[in-house]
């Protein structure tokens, strides 16, 4: 099964349609950075529960005040480390969202336990792409999940890191994955208005996902934020 893209625009009349690469914007902190990025042009939003590092986590309360805040058309991922069946479940549940976002590797049970307990949900699996082993992992996950979104962690880091990092990753593994894959893929990591274009050039993914690449000092910029899908417009 995989993503209807429709679900994952955001109408807005003067940008919106102008876009060929989705636009999620990751980190979101509060309903009014929200209402920023949808009128920025953004395609999804991105809210972060606990992690065990990077940038943007808020609590599970706030994230279900903002998932009920985003307008129909806006989708809502919940950025969850939880690899548990259970606890996954428990937190999309209580969240609110409509598209979980698994930042860690988990067993075929989480997959079996989401689509069991929570049917209208869609999975996005991230695979962290550190070498060519991201290629069979991506390839091993496709048949449970909806969409694949690419970033630039290290789980098995001391103190893992599962997003957020800023890093660009080797973007020719991450054309591969999406030349073979049947399934929506969002690209990540070290984005920024400056190689967005490049981005889009080299992988050709279905969206772009990015945080600190339009924030100052850890909040939302607009100019950044405004430049950023300009970047993306001008690639279309």
């Amino acid at each position: 099964m995989s993503l209807d893209p429709v679900v994952l625009l955001v109408f807005h009349p003067k940008k919106v349609a102008l876009l060929m690469t989705r636009v999620k914007i990751c980190c979101i902190s509060s309903k009014g950075e929200a209402d920023l990025a949808i009128a920025a042009g953004a395609s999804a939003l991105g809210l972060v529960a606990a992690m065990p590092s990077g940038p943007g986590t808020i609590s599970d309360e706030a994230i279900a005040a903002i998932a009920q805040h985003i307008p129909p058309g806006v989708s809502r991922f919940l950025l969850t480390a939880r690899t548990q069946p259970e606890g996954v479940v428990a937190h999309v549940r209580a969240t609110g969202v409509e598209v979980v976002q698994l930042v860690a590797t988990v067993t075929p049970e989480v997959y079996r336990s989401l689509r069991g307990a929570c049917p209208g949900v869609r999975i996005v699996q991230v695979i962290h792409v550190e070498d060519q082993r991201a290629v069979a992992e991506a390839r091993s996950v496709a048949d449970h999940v909806d969409a694949l979104l690419l970033d630039s962690g290290r789980p098995s880091a001391a103190i893992p890191e599962l997003g957020g990092t800023g890093r660009q990753h080797d973007w020719s593994i991450s054309r591969e994955i999406v030349r073979a894959s049947r399934l929506p893929v969002w690209l990540a990591g070290g984005l920024t208005a400056s190689n967005a274009a490049d981005a889009i050039a080299a992988v050709r993914p279905f969206g772009l996902d990015l945080c600190s690449g339009v924030r100052t000092d850890g909040a939302l910029d607009p100019v950044r934020l405004d430049a950023f899908m300009a970047a993306v417009r001008q690639a279309a």
